[in-house]
């Protein structure tokens, strides 16, 4: 801060001068795009990006704009947004293409930083269809200090903003380290290389699938029948569940099928390969309905010592060898129980389980801890931002 303390000192020690935004800025919405004309991912022909109030909406064969220029959104949830942008680009109606009346007296940059910190969703008129409107963004006052102030001001922020870049990388690549770390102690563990003799068996010749009945959206409420929907087994679930995420109604209780305590549910179907055959060990204390694209896995093995098998790279690479490749990925019954896979003695499968279930919460606190770390820095990021962009008005 004493550098900016300094610039203070000598260019503006009386105060700054505060200006309506109106005053400072050109601001004008861009123009309706049909639909039609937007292309999700870029090419040849469309090569320019089109953005609207919240965002980059896809990309265009021509562009409205060209230069550096500031993005407000006007419409929808995300009104107030600010975006920088250079280059060619189009804007629709939705957002306002802000730019300074002058362009030696405002730096974008320093434009762009204090009206993010302005927080300018706080004039949005609230309805059906959130809006901002111009002419109140217009009349909102913006300190202008001199020009030298705003450049060491951005210098500044631009590196923190670099800094907080790196350390989200940082920290992303060192969780992703501790799960590649994780998957090959897992895959090492399970393998039985050196464990001498393991009896190997096709999971149908140990245990039985049982697949579900359907359920669908309308039969959802917030309580009655626990359930678990295929989906949830790759979206939401871990290795094991004690409680579910969904119920359904109990006027369709006779027409469902249940996994017991001690089953394992397996997702029949999903978007990738990857996702079928996910599986969880219901551990919880009673039946849970399970989706017709999903089975419940009976045995006398430990569940959760086969939710762990089946993550392995050697069932993934059984596994593909069954899964049809349609548009929607699908594996049956029948030949998920050719899958051959190891069946230690039960007090060996709790033994590894417990090993796993140790590995797994570290895994997971790490996680936890990721998003809380970045929102610190952000938190840390945001107060030195708004201590740097408060300025003293000069007097009139």
């Amino acid at each position: 801060m004493s550098r900016i303390d300094d610039l203070i000192t000598q260019y503006a020690a009386d105060g700054v001068e505060f200006i309506p935004v109106g005053d400072v800025f050109r601001m004008k919405a861009g123009k309706n795009i049909p639909a039609a004309a937007i292309l999700a991912t870029a090419d040849a022909a469309h090569p320019f990006p089109c953005y609207g109030g919240n965002g980059t909406r896809g990309y265009v064969a021509d562009y409205s704009h060209d230069g550096e220029y500031l993005l407000i959104g006007r419409q929808g949830a995300l009104s107030g947004n600010v975006k920088r942008t250079v280059g060619r680009f189009y804007a629709t109606e939705h957002a306002v293409v802000t730019e300074p009346h002058s362009r030696d007296a405002v730096d974008v940059g320093f434009a762009y930083h204090l009206l993010v910190a302005m927080n300018l969703n706080q004039y949005v008129s609230q309805g059906a269809q959130p809006g901002l409107a111009v002419s109140t963004i217009a009349r909102v006052r913006f300190p202008v200090p001199p020009l030298e102030v705003q450049r060491e001001i951005v210098r500044i922020l631009n590196g923190f903003t670099e800094l907080e870049v790196e350390l989200e990388a940082e920290l992303e690549a060192e969780l992703e380290a501790r799960r590649q770390q994780y998957a090959h102690y897992r895959d090492a563990l399970l393998s039985f290389r050196d464990a001498g003799e393991v009896r190997w068996a096709p999971m149908g010749e140990f245990g039985t699938f049982i697949r579900g009945r359907r359920f669908t959206k309308d039969d959802m409420v917030a309580a009655g029948i626990p359930s678990i929907h295929y989906g949830e087994i790759y979206t939401h679930y871990g290795v094991y569940a004690t409680e579910t995420l969904s119920h359904v109604r109990e006027e369709i209780a006779v027409r469902l099928r249940y996994a017991q305590p001690g089953d394992v549910v397996i997702a029949g179907v999903g978007e990738t390969v990857e996702d079928v055959a996910k599986a969880v060990a219901w551990l919880g204390d009673t039946e849970v309905a399970i989706h017709d694209d999903s089975f419940a896995f009976r045995s006398e093995a430990d569940p959760t010592y086969i939710a762990y098998v089946m993550q392995t790279t050697a069932f993934h690479a059984q596994k593909e060898k069954y899964v049809a490749r349609a548009k929607v990925k699908r594996v049956g019954g029948e030949n998920l129980g050719k899958i051959v896979v190891p069946v230690p003695s039960l007090d060996e499968q709790r033994r590894i389980v417990g090993i796993l279930n140790n590995f797994e919460a570290l895994v997971n606190d790490l996680s936890s801890d990721l998003p809380a770390e970045i929102e610190a820095r952000r938190q840390q990021y945001a107060y030195y931002r708004d201590r740097l962009l408060t300025f003293e008005e000069a007097a009139a």
